[in-house]
């Protein structure tokens, strides 16, 4: 017997006529490309949505096709989120910040239609456009007095063909399971691989990532959106912040805390997420502006993800900012989010350092998701808190697939290996180890370099550290760290190696530290330990007398 439910389908473009009708004037905020502050409404983005579905098929675009977009986050790029999906097309965010070569494969394999860009992209556009032959338009997503000079076949100017059109759509209704856009790995090994979200898979990620255990996002949120939308959707905030009706603060390209505090401080912002690479970012700011004021600012939650935020980033957001830290877990594959770090009615009562070390974890599965652990011979590791096996995950917005490939990528139990080493303790808070690729494997244990660079942040002259695993005769390999001082700093090996013999267990104390200028990083701003890998793997340590046994 079937429930006597209506059966509508979940569509993308319910969320933004949602947002038009129950929060219309709540308005969108857009520090431009071209440099001005620009104000909207839900309303207005329903409107400017429905006119890029107009224009999407007076340029031929059909159903299923793919529009790439390479932006940053503006009020243009959030109106083709709900006009290209809207529509029935597949929205192709493309990750401006990857390899030339990378953009390139990455474009041709979706075999995109239609091009839109922010005119700071027009070079790479120019360079590239020769080679794109399936794209039969490329659309500056600017006004006319501002159309970049470069020589491309059939470019367009986007304002003027949004001009062109009215606001009279109909949003067509069709499968929710239909693709909606698509969002390529970051590519550190190999070529990138296209992960295809569906409608219904999107909405459902959506009202699960705004849930009070998860960020909690509601009509009261003003929230600035540091997330580039071109990383998972923008971590499906987009998409939440319609559902809420929550204010948006888009900060376009600059995310530095030169450009960001002033719209933290103008706008009100209560709520933002953004990888730990970003807020590092923004505390050099407050560290090289005294005068700056940092209770002006009215925010109150923070939300981490991409990598682990170190214990002592975390200390200083809650002292200096006032704010509370949620640190979540996911990939491109999960949509991305898996887990969230909220604390239950027991931990009320937790002091400071087992506050903390709660923190630390990437949190507690959100419904939808099931997480399995597994040993390296398939046996199903216990959620103690101690022992540690390889993530699996399922769900409705978790990757069955990728885009066009040919191997399948599930368990026999439909779990999708996340390539995380994990333990997960009694009441579900998931720890990352480190990635399979990343943990470090001597004398037959793993030392997770996870909690080494957590342990090197702590020290007040460490900028970043990242620790990576060089071959070793005897032991296979040991760990090696790589270091950046803050400005000012003189710290030696010898006191940081002091330091972290304080915090860790002599074995894995690492081989040998090294202090450079700059720590090399993904596109999604994730330290890019392949590339160190490479640079040290002849590297010979001053002292490898130190083996597992200490």
């Amino acid at each position: 017997m079937l429930g006597l439910m209506q059966d509508r389908p979940l569509l993308i473009s319910s969320l933004i006529e949602h947002a038009a009708t129950f929060h219309g004037d709540t308005e969108i905020v857009t520090r431009s490309v071209e440099g001005p502050i620009r104000r909207s409404t839900y309303r207005a983005l329903r409107d400017r949505s429905r006119q890029a579905a107009n224009m999407l098929a007076h340029l031929g675009v059909e159903f299923g096709d793919r529009v790439a977009t390479l932006a940053w986050n503006t009020d243009r790029h959030l109106e083709l989120y709900y006009g290209v999906s809207g529509s029935g097309a597949v929205l192709h965010t493309v990750n401006p910040r990857l390899f030339a070569e990378q953009v390139e494969y990455i474009i041709k394999h979706a075999e995109d239609k239609v091009l839109m860009f922010d005119i700071g992209f027009a070079p790479l556009v120019e360079q590239l456009a020769p080679s794109l032959t399936a794209v039969t338009h490329f659309v500056a997503m600017t006004d006319r007095d501002h159309m970049p000079a470069i020589e491309v076949p059939n470019l367009l100017c986007y304002e003027e063909l949004m001009a062109a059109e009215g606001t009279d759509f109909e949003w067509p209704d069709f499968d929710e399971r239909t693709a909606s856009s698509l969002c390529y790995t970051s590519g550190t090994t190999g070529h990138p691989k296209g992960v295809l979200y569906s409608h219904r898979s999107t909405v459902l990620h959506s009202l699960i990532a705004m849930a009070p255990d998860s960020f909690a996002v509601s009509a009261r949120s003003v929230l600035l959106l540091v997330v580039p939308m071109f990383h998972a959707n923008a971590w499906g905030m987009p998409y939440a912040a319609a559902i809420a009706g929550a204010k948006i603060v888009l900060p376009g390209e600059h995310l530095d805390g030169a450009h960001l505090y002033p719209l933290m401080r103008d706008e009100k912002v209560t709520f933002s997420q953004a990888v730990p690479t970003v807020w590092l970012m923004f505390f050099q700011y407050l560290d090289a502006h005294p005068d700056v004021d940092a209770s002006a600012l009215c925010l109150d939650t923070i939300g981490i993800g991409g990598s682990a935020p170190p214990r002592a980033m975390i200390r200083r957001m809650e002292d200096e900012l006032g704010v509370e830290v949620v640190q979540g877990w996911g990939m491109t594959e999960t949509s991305p989010l898996g887990v969230s770090n909220r604390w239950l009615p027991k931990h009320d009562d937790l002091d400071r350092e087992q506050r903390e070390a709660l923190k630390v974890k990437q949190g507690r599965g959100v419904w939808g998701v099931d997480l399995k652990l597994v040993d390296d011979g398939g046996r199903v590791v216990p959620w103690d808190g101690v022992h540690a096996g390889h993530l699996f995950v399922r769900g409705p917005w978790i990757a069955s697939g990728y885009f066009r490939g040919d191997q399948a990528v599930l368990d026999e139990q439909g779990y999708f290996p996340t390539g995380d080493i994990a333990n997960i303790d009694a009441d579900g808070y998931l720890q990352l180890v480190d990635r399979a690729k990343d943990v470090i494997k001597s004398g037959g244990e793993w030392i997770s370099s996870l909690e080494l660079e957590d342990a090197a942040f702590s020290h007040p002259e460490v900028a970043e550290a990242a620790v990576i695993g060089i071959a070793h005769p005897k032991w296979q390999e040991r760990p090696f760290m790589v270091v950046t001082r803050r400005p000012g700093s003189t710290l030696g090996r010898d006191a940081l190696m002091t330091h972290l013999a304080d915090r860790v267990v002599k074995w894995w104390l690492p081989d040998e530290i090294v202090f450079v200028e700059e720590l090399p990083h993904t596109a999604t701003g994730k330290l890019l330990k392949t590339k160190l890998r490479e640079q040290y793997r002849d590297y010979a340590p001053v002292d490898v007398s130190r083996g597992a046994d200490g």
